[in-house]
């Protein structure tokens, strides 16, 4: 079978609002710095109405590094639940608008609305999220396409998404899967307090199934409950890849013995660090689906998450493509 898809993403669906707060408005509201916390959607509705004049746009994390790959001129596809609403409407164009696909068994009917993110950005560029899943907290089995994960080189798995139980059985059947077809199973570790909830399963799932792992240094040493070196060593004996991303130190690509430190790419000012992740992991995802060498994979990681953290919002408003070219990768 011919592999149309560089990589194919299961994510929570997710529409951000993003607004600039101070660290007292958040200290206001009981909301964790540089934290991601699950809200009910009166509480959703209440933070809104307190914020900032914001920004609205498509996001979710497995959503924006989708996003990161139809810039970088790849194929990507994204599996995700949104309602039947005007919002969730809002969402599949966007998906079709950057050039990737939206899969999924249909709307949600008679459910919850379409989620969103509310999210809070302080003067020093770090990113507080509020969110409440709606819709996208009902992904299921039923949603994944074993066309569609048989098809894909990279199946890339949102972290945030170990919440639901419907939806850790949708990751289920999209390992298994990929697995039958010898695709590639990626993991994004998404946020240290999903770590904290979930530390054994997840240990147990990126041992038996992942291929690879990405994860920033809080979320990586909350895995293993150490320090970054002792964490870097363990988390090379449980995953064949490994990259971990460590703000302005850039980052490290992990496969077996080898090791390599990618610096980060400069930026002329640091504006909003949301998706700076979801966009480092396109790049290196993009990598490996091009058959790159880890360094490069590292690099192309490097370039996209510097773009995006140098404006408001989670996806690229540059080319990475264009911005790669002129790398030389």
């Amino acid at each position: 079978m011919t592999e149309p898809y560089d990589v194919t993403a299961i994510g929570n669906a997710i529409v951000d609002v993003i607004a600039s707060a101070t660290d007292d408005f958040l200290a206001a509201h009981n909301l964790n710095k540089g934290a991601m916390t699950l809200v009910g959607p009166g509480q959703s509705a209440a933070l809104l109405g307190q914020m900032a004049k914001g920004v609205e746009t498509s996001g979710g994390s497995a959503g924006n590094t989708i996003a990161g790959i139809a810039s970088l001129g790849g194929k990507g596809a994204f599996v995700g639940k949104v309602a039947d609403d005007r919002l969730g409407q809002v969402y599949r164009d966007e998906i079709a608008a950057i050039g990737a696909e939206y899969h999924s068994s249909g709307p949600l009917i008679g459910g919850p609305a379409t989620g969103c993110c509310l999210i809070n950005v302080t003067p020093d560029a770090q990113r507080t999220m509020a969110t409440f899943l709606g819709a996208a907290g009902e992904v299921s089995p039923a949603d994944i396409d074993p066309a569609l994960i048989e098809a894909s080189k990279i199946v890339y798995l949102e972290g945030y998404l170990f919440d639901p139980e419907s939806a850790r059985a949708a990751f289920a059947k999209a390992a298994g899967l990929a697995r039958a077809s010898q695709r590639l199973i990626a993991l994004t570790l998404s946020d240290a307090f999903v770590v904290e909830r979930h530390r054994a399963a997840l240990l147990g799932f990126i041992e038996s199934q992942v291929d690879i792992l990405f994860a920033n240094e809080a979320e990586l040493c909350a895995l293993f409950e150490t320090d970054f070196d002792s964490a870097l060593g363990a988390v090379r004996s449980i995953a064949r890849i490994a990259a971990i991303t460590r703000s302005e130190k850039g980052s490290v690509a992990c496969e077996g013995a080898l090791v390599r430190s990618v610096p980060a790419e400069p930026i002329k000012q640091l504006v909003d660090t949301t998706g700076a992740g979801d966009q480092y992991a396109a790049g290196f995802c993009f990598g490996l689906a091009r058959g790159k060498p880890l360094p490069i994979c590292g690099q192309l990681g490097s370039i996209a998450a510097a773009e995006v953290i140098s404006h408001v919002g989670p996806r690229p408003l540059v080319s990475l493509a264009g911005l790669a070219g002129k790398a030389g990768l």
